[in-house]
């Protein structure tokens, strides 16, 4: 009922920068969180920032002052913005929302995934 559909990832030296976005279709009435994870390999999918209603954010200690995330609420998108970018930052990046539909359901939507590689 909510569709996710992630660009931006890519191939990036590191202290290079990139730029995720997450567009979100569907029967929304409203975000109540949309948030980026990731997920290297190996390791558990962890939480990379947030942004919540109110445009109040979060971030992993690991990224903050590097990564910013922002919203346009109009174009129903997320973006990702990432700075200074170490191989560290490797993983597959995926877009995620806490969504009440019109229904006034409330569900938690994934998007597909996208690929960052940082080289060193």
């Amino acid at each position: 009922q909510v569709q996710l559909v992630e660009s931006g990832g890519g191939l990036v030296q590191a202290g290079g920068s990139l730029r995720l976005s997450c567009a979100a279709s569907g029967s929304i009435f409203r975000f109540n969180a949309m948030g980026w994870y990731r997920q290297a390999p190996g390791k558990q999918r962890e939480l990379v920032a947030v942004i919540i209603s109110g445009d109040s954010t979060g971030y992993a200690d690991s990224v903050k002052g590097r990564f910013t995330i922002s919203r346009d609420n109009a174009k129903n998108t997320v973006w990702l913005q990432m700075n200074s970018l170490e191989p560290e930052d490797t993983a597959v990046y995926y877009c995620n929302a806490d969504v009440t539909l019109t229904s006034r359901a409330t569900i938690v939507s994934w998007g597909q995934g996208t690929q960052v590689t940082v080289s060193s």
